[in-house]
């Protein structure tokens, strides 16, 4: 809880330092968010097991031709998917969470895949198992969705943290589509996050495996510590990112700012892995942001 709680404080005086070096600069707040579509499209679909390397994701999205072959469906699900991370971005800051709001999200993610499935809720005998865990019968859905709502809206007072890794762990447990539930619940953290005046997250691929033992933590024991720790970090790697460009700082690579300052690179590399640095991910590389120096 107190690694949480300092995680939390942390977060909030990069977020004052956000708004603060955000004045006057919404063109390049909004070059941040369309750069980083194909990074939230390939990690988020790669989670789901998407052959798709990042070079591939972001071909896709510029309609540039790829060199091997690649079935239909995943063509859809980065098109589709990245159209729902840029719808987001407004209409979140439009309107508040609804059930119809979760169902036009699906019906984004998964139309010219599996129509006969987008934009409704499983019904009658459709069950899901997500490894040794089935999810709850249809006719409990709406139910538990409109209480996972009203809970999270309800505590709002309660650290930010906390509140979207339960929002996360709930939904995924409910799971309440037949297909797209990871890639809609990882849309729906940061549906909440930007409404309520946050930064967006990128759950990473790399960080799948410790992603996966949040859910069995939450299945086995009703615990969301892993999970915090998980939206903890990408919320702090998120704002170092948007630092870094909005406070007008030169981005370099952890390797190069560990040849200038002489230090291990494996050190600074643990350093950004803890966040104990304000360094961030993109593209897969670890970078980091230094002040420019005078001639």
């Amino acid at each position: 809880m107190a690694k949480i709680l300092a995680a939390y404080n942390k977060i909030n005086i990069l977020r004052d330092r956000y708004y603060k070096s955000s004045i006057g600069k919404e063109s390049l707040i909004n070059l941040i968010s369309e750069a980083e579509v194909a990074e939230q499209v390939f990690n988020s679909n790669a989670i789901e097991n998407s052959t798709l390397t990042l070079e591939e994701t972001e071909k896709i999205l510029l309609q540039i031709d790829l060199d091997r072959f690649i079935s239909e469906r995943e063509i859809f699900e980065a098109k589709n998917l990245a159209r729902v991370v840029s719808y987001i971005n407004t209409k979140a800051k439009e309107q508040e969470l609804t059930l119809d709001i979760i169902l036009s999200l699906h019906q984004m993610l998964i139309a010219n895949i599996r129509d006969d499935i987008a934009g409704r809720f499983r019904k009658d005998k459709e069950f899901v198992r997500v490894g040794s865990h089935i999810a709850p019968p249809p006719q409990e859905i709406h139910e538990r969705l409109q209480n996972m709502i009203v809970e999270h809206n309800s505590n709002n007072h309660l650290n930010i943290i906390n509140r979207i890794a339960k929002l996360h762990l709930t939904f995924e447990y409910i799971h309440p589509f037949i297909d797209g539930n990871g890639r809609i619940g990882r849309v729906l953290n940061n549906y909440i996050l930007i409404r309520e005046g946050f930064v967006p997250i990128n759950i990473k691929y790399i960080d799948r495996n410790k992603y996966y033992e949040a859910f069995n933590e939450f299945d086995k024991n009703g615990k969301t510590e892993i999970m915090n720790e998980i939206v903890a970090k990408a919320l702090t790697i998120s704002y170092h990112k948007r630092l870094a460009y909005l406070e007008n700082k030169k981005i370099i690579t952890l390797a190069e700012y560990s040849r200038i300052n002489k230090i291990s690179h494996s050190n600074l590399i643990n350093k950004a892995t803890r966040q104990t640095i304000e360094a961030f991910l993109e593209k897969g590389i670890w970078k980091i942001g230094v002040p420019f120096i005078s001639a």
